[in-house]
């Protein structure tokens, strides 16, 4: 295989909560092959910066200010972003909430509003992106899990919840449409050093070291680390790639 099967030249790709942290990450390893972007985020301000940043690595970026838990809105982002190059070939669902407080006693408004967000959204996205798709002869859609779609969360389980179900929903995709060329992966990061991670990282007493420890790779995870992963399912190399779920982790989920 010829590395050209990691060229993503003419290919577009949206991506949510694509203006910062992994989201941002995974943008810029798909601007350096070459497609262009539609950055999806909630601020305005971090959207232009992270289209000025892509800009400035060759990638033709626009970004859409949305809230992806509305879900007319989430609908129409996606029709949004074909119109604005005239194609959609990669569609990455990354944008996601946390609500914290153990299971008995966390809200229905918190776990609505995780639920909502973090898994609704994902299929409302999907349904919008899969006749495009269809049309176009395939298309790639990567959705970000967590590794508390595999392990239990005490203090946040609508988000362990909703990623948990994130697992089952990419390979009931995957599993529907393979056969209109569509395929459907997952990526399950670590701890990674995000603007989400950073409260406990600051707040809880030896936490960063603890992971550290547990982590093969010894290091917390950057978000650059996500660029090789992303560029990966988002291209031909990924073909026969279907309804998987690729850790990006150091290796702290096989670590004891």
């Amino acid at each position: 295989m010829s590395m050209g099967a990691f060229d993503l030249t003419g290919r577009v790709a949206l991506i949510t909560g694509g203006n910062g942290g992994i989201g941002l990450g995974m943008a810029r390893g798909l601007a350096k092959a070459g497609a262009s972007l539609v950055i999806a985020g909630r601020n305005a301000r971090k959207n232009a910066a992270a289209v000025a940043e892509l800009s400035a690595l060759g990638a033709p970026s626009q970004a859409l200010e949305v809230d992806v838990a509305d879900t007319a809105a989430c609908r129409a982002m996606v029709t949004d972003a074909h119109a604005r190059f005239g194609r959609l070939d990669v569609l990455i669902n990354n944008a996601g909430i946390a609500r914290g407080g153990p299971p008995q006693h966390i809200g229905l408004d918190d776990w609505n509003a995780v639920l909502q967000t973090n898994l609704t959204a994902v299929l409302i996205a999907s349904q919008a992106a899969h006749p495009l798709m269809k049309a176009a002869g395939g298309g790639k859609i990567i959705n970000i899990g967590s590794m508390y779609s595999i392990f239990g969360a005490p203090l946040t389980p609508a988000y362990a919840a909703s990623k948990g179900g994130l697992i089952q929903l990419t390979k009931s995709l995957a599993a529907a449409w393979a056969r209109h060329n569509i395929q459907v992966n997952a990526i399950l990061p670590g701890w990674i050093v995000t603007e989400m991670t950073k409260g406990p990282r600051a707040s809880r007493a030896g936490f960063s070291d603890t992971i550290v420890a547990r982590t093969p790779a010894g290091r917390w995870g950057e978000a650059d680390d996500f660029e090789g992963p992303a560029v990966f399912l988002a291209s031909p190399a990924s073909d026969f790639v279907t309804g998987a779920s690729l850790a990006v982790d150091g290796g702290f989920s096989i670590s004891g």
